[in-house]
């Protein structure tokens, strides 16, 4: 695609760097901006993208997505919560809030055991979660982790991690299908699967 513009170029670049935005989106994305007030663009879409860069933080209790030191989850349920729901990421945390089916509080690993991609337990937040399950009134830990083999291990991994903290493991019903992202199930399946939770056994695997 030729340009009579660099800078313009240059937006289209910016643009299609993130994910799902191909060359031509972007393009439609930077012209849709030229066309608008200057002042408006700059105060009501890069200013609140700015802000969420330079001072979004992570949740100290769960590692969720934050304004504060607390997440708004942990702030209104963490004291009266008896169930902790294991997921991979953020996204995940979303998915599950949008099926209204379930009322305790997370926990974010930031993705799965993967020796192949070089991710091993050091690199996720399990000993904060191991900390949690052991110190806090929890008498569940769901694990809401995607049905995948590096799932599965990390499923087992964290199984054996926590037999000791006197809690019930659970993991979703296979509403999921396995090697699927949990992400991208709809609301509907998710949700049964959360509802019909199964208990886990390490000898399962």
């Amino acid at each position: 695609m030729s340009y009579s513009s660099q800078l313009l170029e240059q937006a289209v670049d910016a643009f299609s760097g993130l994910p799902g935005i191909g060359k031509k989106s972007a393009l439609r994305l930077a012209l849709h901006l030229l066309k608008q007030d200057k002042d408006q663009v700059l105060s009501s879409v890069l200013k609140p993208i700015e802000k969420m860069i330079r001072e979004i933080k992570f949740c100290s209790s769960c590692h969720n997505l934050s304004d504060g030191d607390q997440c708004v989850i942990c702030q209104q349920r963490g004291h009266k919560a008896d169930k902790i729901c294991v997921v991979e990421s953020f996204r995940d945390v979303m998915a599950i809030e949008e099926t209204d089916q379930y009322n305790g509080v997370y926990h974010v690993l930031g993705g799965v055991i993967s020796p192949l991609d070089g991710i091993s337990p050091e690199d996720l937040n399990i000993d904060t979660l191991v900390e949690r399950a052991g110190l806090e009134h929890f008498t569940e830990v769901i694990m809401a982790i995607s049905p995948t083999i590096e799932g599965e291990t990390t499923i087992y991994y964290l199984s054996k991690r926590l037999k000791n903290c006197n809690v019930t493991i659970s993991q979703l019903a296979r509403g999921i299908s396995f090697g699927g992202e949990l992400e991208y199930a709809d609301e509907l399946t998710l949700g049964r699967s959360i509802i019909t939770r199964t208990p886990y056994s390490i000898s399962e695997i």
